[in-house]
């Protein structure tokens, strides 16, 4: 991973890196600074061959949760950089927090809400830049809330025409989804050709039904 740190970052700054291929990260969340990450591998989700674990797809079907988008941004974002189990720090900081609010207010940054009886249950955000979305972070308050979302959210940007989803870092977790793992040669290569489409993030009806999510998902490229 190289870093590269920086002054003064504005959303236009934030959306000429992310074209470029490199994002902004904060040490911890008390951290007064950013710098920029240019991973030498990448982690993305092939859109066309996300794997759905069996206990995942029972879970959607059993219809627990409700699912929304974009009705709880910063919560969702406050929620990714508080400490939990295993997740004592994390590298969400106010900057973070302020400058991807901008991004949300201009229309280039989403969550995807999962609610439990009128609750915050688990969720994600990332940045939509061309057909590329580059998810940042997500968490959970309720078992496999995060992973609701993370299927979601793949249905919603196949549904929407995106061809690249960036997971940023391979962990054993998003591997388990079907996560693989690119040199920055290759995810730039996957990156210009994902600039040069206009999808729809909004395809997709926030009152969806599972059937057609786990159609959707069930889609290969």
């Amino acid at each position: 991973m190289v870093k590269k740190t920086m002054t003064v970052l504005t959303t236009k700054h934030l959306l000429e890196a992310y074209r470029c291929g490199i994002f902004p990260m904060a040490e911890t969340r008390d951290s007064e600074e950013l710098f920029w990450v240019e991973p030498k591998l990448r982690g993305i989700l092939p859109l066309g061959g996300f794997h759905m674990p069996r206990e995942l797809k029972k879970l959607i079907k059993k219809e627990r949760f409700r699912v929304t988008v974009n009705k709880a941004f910063l919560k969702v974002m406050r929620l990714c950089g508080s400490p939990a189990a295993g997740r004592e720090e994390t590298w969400i900081n106010e900057d973070i927090l302020a400058l991807y609010g901008q991004l949300h207010e201009q229309g280039h940054a989403h969550s995807i809400e999962v609610w439990e009886m009128g609750e915050l249950a688990g969720g994600l955000y990332g940045v939509a830049i061309g057909g590329a979305f580059c998810g940042e972070s997500m968490f959970y308050l309720k078992t496999g809330a995060s992973k609701v979302a993370l299927a979601y959210t793949v249905a919603r940007l196949k549904a929407g025409g995106f061809v690249l989803f960036d997971v940023q870092f391979l962990t054993g977790h998003l591997k388990r989804f079907g996560a693989i793992e690119v040199d920055q040669d290759e995810y730039l290569r996957r990156l210009q050709e994902a600039l040069k489409i206009t999808p729809n993030f909004y395809s997709l009806p926030e009152a969806v039904s599972v059937e057609e999510v786990l159609q959707l998902i069930a889609q290969t490229s």
